[in-house]
């Protein structure tokens, strides 16, 4: 298996997204990876920046979403595998909007969050084919997935 599409779902404050991606290009893994737009003034500001300004907050965030989920909802769909991050620091809605949206598409699901959210992501968690807690566990589950291959998992 080869050229696997992956689309990182998640929280946005940490470098795991480039931890996976380097951690599979190290392994040799032939992937594609996508993601939301990461820069939060961009992904807040897009639709008044290209639609024009808004009064009301509502309408500036409404236009900005929506133009996200054509991004997002054009990707997982592209996508043969969705991994989505949890972090805690902050509430992601968005991710756990996209862990829903994967799965109703019927896309396998890796969710990665820290020990203490298992218990609040229960629901979350159980639609997931894998849940795992560091980025190199995920690239040991891209590994094995794409090659069948345990050695440095």
């Amino acid at each position: 298996m080869s050229d696997l599409s992956v689309y990182l779902s998640g929280e946005i404050h940490t470098d795991w997204r480039e931890k996976i991606s380097d951690g599979a290009l190290a392994a040799g893994l032939s992937i594609k990876f996508n993601a939301p737009v990461t820069n939060h003034n961009n992904s807040d500001d897009c639709g008044i920046t290209i639609l024009g300004n808004e009064e009301k907050s509502f309408w500036k965030d409404h236009k900005g979403a929506k133009l996200n989920a054509i991004r997002t909802k054009t990707l997982i769909e592209q996508s043969n595998v969705v991994i989505v991050r949890f972090g805690d620091k902050y509430k992601q809605w968005n991710a756990a909007f996209d862990a829903g949206f994967a799965s109703a598409l019927g896309k396998p699901l890796i969710i990665m969050h820290d020990a203490s959210l298992t218990h609040p992501l229960k629901e979350v968690d159980a639609a997931a084919l894998a849940v795992a807690e560091t980025p190199e566990q995920i690239v040991a589950i891209l590994k094995y997935v794409i090659k069948g291959d345990l050695s440095a998992a």
